[in-house]
């Protein structure tokens, strides 16, 4: 059976400026707080964490949504890549990201669902109030 991590989060921002945050490397870094390597073209690769977290931009729709190829260092070799889905919208005056992450392997299922807030949602909206 696939394994799916749904989430969603509202966010102080536009929606506008939250994707620019997650596809610039340097502001992605100052949230995370780790290296990133990212573009904003179909075919860049990704890395965050000092590599920890690694994979290919499939698509991007400017800016309102991210598709990647996925992995982490917690990933069998003979693991496929997981698949991430990162949808921006507007919400009033804030900006809300839709997560759909798929086919995480069971062993880093609950350290991704898990990480996601603690990795991303927390660190951006600390880095959000200190940058207001």
């Amino acid at each position: 059976m696939r394994k799916i991590i749904r989430q969603s989060v509202v966010l102080p921002a536009s929606a506008e400026k939250l994707f620019e945050m997650y596809i610039n490397p340097l502001k992605h870094q100052a949230i995370t707080g780790g290296s990133v390597e990212i573009g904003d073209k179909r075919g860049s690769n990704f890395k965050a964490f000092d590599g920890a977290l690694s994979g290919t931009i499939l698509e991007v729709i400017k800016p309102r949504l991210i598709i990647q190829s996925w992995r982490s260092i917690n990933f069998m070799a003979e693991d496929p890549d997981s698949t991430l889905i990162l949808s921006f919208t507007s919400e009033e005056d804030e900006g809300r990201i839709d997560l759909i992450h798929l086919d995480v392997p069971d062993q880093d299922y609950d350290g991704v669902n898990q990480g996601w807030e603690k990795y991303y949602w927390t660190p951006w909206r600390t880095y959000l109030a200190r940058v207001k």
